[in-house]
């Protein structure tokens, strides 16, 4: 049997009719939920239409129910996603935590929980206890564990997107080349998507209603980094998966400090919250309280402390004249900033805002929104579910679940 390096030693699907994927996309999109719809938009025959449609009934993968709309004569039928269909199961890491969830493959969020592990104590012991909380999630709320049909993990650092695994992360020991990808097919039997975890934030801000592409986010936690959705809707990722670690860009000021990396001067090393904490001797998140820390600096700021105001609006500074970099570069259209210090939303969005709007050129800004996340911590859950759904609605996702079914 020829082997799937994605499927974890699952084979290889055929080939998926065009007619079909264009119908299961489409009732899995919410674009079309009926048959007559789904012929309308498609210009597809309706006996087609229809063929294909009791094809992925008769595989469990769409379900087909009477409408409680009031109409006269026959009830319209609904084409829905069946939530027998499989189940998709997330991790977005976190320097202090983890979080987690599992849903259905019409991105309905099923159960969470959250790993109270710092990634520090390495990934043998870290991913063990995260495959292990999924398993238990999924039985717990009724769902057989071997019908799990992608998995997703968001990773605080550098991730190469084919080989699934972190590269040469600053924030994470032991977890460089760590095969992720491939442990976590080991344990799920699924197909396994891992991104950086700015990548899944990202998307996760994108599928707001009122979000606009292209979109960039910020996060400002331990590190700092960028995430990119372009114009059509995909994540910009880069050549090696390094797109958007803007935390080892050489910030203007204070080019004495030594960063993590090594170097000297880093953003990341100079305005992220670890930064700040450390400069007002406030102690890092721990596995005992993790909102402790910004807890304090909140309270510092509410009781307009000098010194930790005069810190965050430099912090602020030195972001966003990295950031007005990156809006000549990608010239976005959405500019959200995420983690745990852009909660402080007046003191860093207004920071933000000036360092962009003095030094980038209107054509760039004239019709930049500038705002702070949408979603808060939520945001990569959310854009790992968005994710794995794409992967599973693919033309090769869905030969895995016809192949399944």
């Amino acid at each position: 049997m020829q082997k799937d390096g994605k499927t974890g030693g699952q084979a290889v699907p055929a080939p998926v009719a065009i007619a079909l994927h264009r119908v299961l996309g489409m009732i899995a999109n919410g674009e079309a939920t009926s048959r007559a719809a789904i012929a309308r938009l498609t210009g597809l025959a309706r006996s087609t239409v229809s063929q294909q449609v009791d094809s992925l009934i008769d595989g469990g993968i769409v379900e087909e129910t009477e409408s409680s709309q009031s109409v006269r004569g026959r009830p319209p039928r609904a084409l829905t996603i069946s939530p027998r269909a499989g189940t998709i199961a997330v991790a977005d890491v976190d320097v202090a935590a983890t979080q987690l969830a599992i849903a259905d493959l019409g991105g309905t969020i099923i159960g969470r929980d959250i790993v109270n592990l710092p990634v520090d104590r390495g990934p043998e012991e870290l991913l063990a206890e995260v495959s292990g909380r999924l398993h238990s999630m999924l039985t717990e709320h009724g769902h057989d564990p071997a019908r799990v049909r992608h998995v997703v993990a968001g990773l605080p650092a550098p991730v190469d997107f084919q080989r699934g695994c972190a590269v040469r992360p600053p924030i994470m020991p032991g977890w460089d080349a760590y095969p992720v990808g491939d442990y976590l097919r080991k344990q799920f039997g699924a197909a396994v998507t891992v991104d950086n975890d700015v990548n899944l934030m990202a998307l996760g801000e994108a599928t707001q209603e009122m979000a606009d592409t292209p979109l960039l986010v910020i996060k400002v936690g331990s590190g700092i980094g960028a995430g990119i959705v372009t114009a059509d809707g995909s994540v910009h990722r880069g050549a090696d998966g390094a797109a958007g670690d803007i935390g080892h860009i050489r910030a203007s000021t204070r080019r004495d400090v030594v960063c993590r990396c090594g170097k000297f001067g880093c953003l990341e090393a100079v305005a992220s919250h670890r930064a700040v904490l450390t400069d007002l001797g406030i102690a890092p998140p721990s596995i005992d309280d993790r909102l402790y820390a910004s807890r304090e600096l909140a309270r510092l700021v509410a009781d307009s402390d000098t010194s930790a105001l005069h810190r965050i609006r430099q912090a602020a500074a030195d972001i966003g004249e990295v950031v007005a970099m990156l809006i000549h570069t990608l010239n976005p259209r959405m500019l959200v900033l995420g983690g745990p210090l852009s909660e402080l939303q007046d003191e860093i969005l207004s920071g933000v805002r000036a360092a962009v709007y003095e030094q980038a050129l209107p054509l760039a800004t004239r019709k930049l929104i500038i705002t702070p996340s949408q979603l808060g911590t939520d945001a990569g859950i959310i854009g790992a579910i968005a994710l794995a759904g794409r992967e599973v609605f693919s033309q090769e996702g869905v030969g895995r679940l016809l192949a399944e079914a």
